[in-house]
């Protein structure tokens, strides 16, 4: 079992030293836990049901109402009494908690937006849809894409950043002037057009948000990276003739990415709110995807139903605290001296830390 070095040791120690983010990141990870497991949780389909003596899965595999012994070649129904009788005549159903996903229809309910009740814990919408069940899945949606967003702007703005810093002279130059032509459009504006185009899905306004999304990380990399490239050791290594890209992964990169892994929960953050904003403007995801700016979007055209918007604004603004708190416990805990300082320690303590950390 591998052993954590000092420095990552005392990392830990700080990271858990700011209880509010400690806690923030474990509440993340339950609720983003939870949202994983969604289909186990809120669903229009048994989790298993067991028919002529076999466990079958429904969520996993798909069975046709005449596979059940009924007459429609189509998948079946679950919520369909018919269908039920079908199973239940020969074996048993074992259904989720919240009987609804996020686009099912309970078309019992003659007037919509529905109230919370029994059945639907946070009401419905004015598609008669469940409204805990589309924040499950929205949540989970929002943090997929933001991940995925931010992992794709931190390699192109490690990698911008990284060439300019290292080789500087015109080739920091060019690339400056560039960064700043990209940072000057109207980045909304660019968006929505974009948007507008092309028929949107998940790929592609993933791609299009990764077209600007990564300038936010590129002077903070530059900057380290000019400062890493004039190390002692950076330089021996140059002197002796060690290739550009191994002189980058093994000396530069391992110095220069503390400050790039403070940004990523903030990037995360501005991640899920860029894609609740362009579906609340009606440019993001497609109608039938569960999201919080299409549910921020209901809520505005029903004024008259509070428990739309109180129950989105919740969950979207509990979820960004949550990133908040978790950015600033891993701002500190990569950064001794603001942590050192504000638990009131000595500071040549932190100045022991910090050449650990550039050794």
């Amino acid at each position: 079992m591998s052993r954590l070095s000092p420095v990552n040791k005392r990392r830990l120690e700080l990271f858990k030293a700011n209880r509010r983010g400690y806690y923030s990141f474990w509440i993340f990870c339950a609720l983003f836990t939870l949202s994983l497991l969604a289909e186990f949780i809120a669903n229009d389909k048994p989790i298993a049901f067991s028919f002529q003596d076999e466990l079958h899965f429904p969520i996993l595999f798909t069975y046709t109402e005449t596979y059940l012994g009924g007459v429609l070649e189509t998948e079946a129904e679950y919520r369909d009494p018919y269908v039920m009788n079908l199973i239940e005549a020969d074996g048993w159903a074992l259904w989720p908690p919240l009987r609804f996903s996020h686009d099912t229809i309970d078309y019992s309910y003659a007037i919509t937006p529905s109230p919370p009740d029994a059945e639907h814990p946070l009401g419905t919408d004015g598609g008669a849809t469940d409204v805990f069940a589309k924040l499950l899945y929205a949540f989970r949606l929002s943090v997929l894409f933001g991940l995925a967003l931010t992992l794709i702007s931190s390699a192109i703005g490690v990698t911008v950043g990284a060439t300019q810093g290292y080789f500087g002279g015109l080739v920091d130059l060019l690339g400056q002037r560039l960064v700043e032509i990209q940072t000057g459009l109207p980045i909304l504006f660019v968006l929505i057009i974009l948007a507008s185009i092309v028929e949107p899905n998940v790929y592609w306004l993933l791609l299009i948000l990764s077209l600007f999304s990564w300038m936010a990380l590129v002077g903070v990399v530059r900057a380290e990276f000019l400062r890493a490239r004039n190390f002692e050791f950076v330089r021996a290594a140059k002197a002796l003739g060690v290739a550009d890209r191994t002189v980058l992964r093994r000396h530069v990169l391992p110095n220069a990415a503390v400050a790039t892994l403070t940004y990523l929960p903030f990037i995360l953050n501005g991640s899920i709110t860029s894609l609740t904003a362009l579906d609340f403007l009606g440019f993001g995801l497609p109608l039938d995807a569960p999201s919080f700016g299409r549910l921020l979007s209901g809520a505005k055209s029903n004024l008259q139903a509070p428990w739309l918007g109180v129950s989105v604004f919740v969950t979207l603004a509990l979820l960004l605290t949550l990133l908040i708190f978790v950015g600033e416990a891993v701002r500190d805990a990569l950064d001794p001296r603001r942590a050192l300082a504000a638990r009131g320690d000595r500071p040549g303590e932190a100045s022991e830390i910090v050449n650990l950390q550039t050794a």
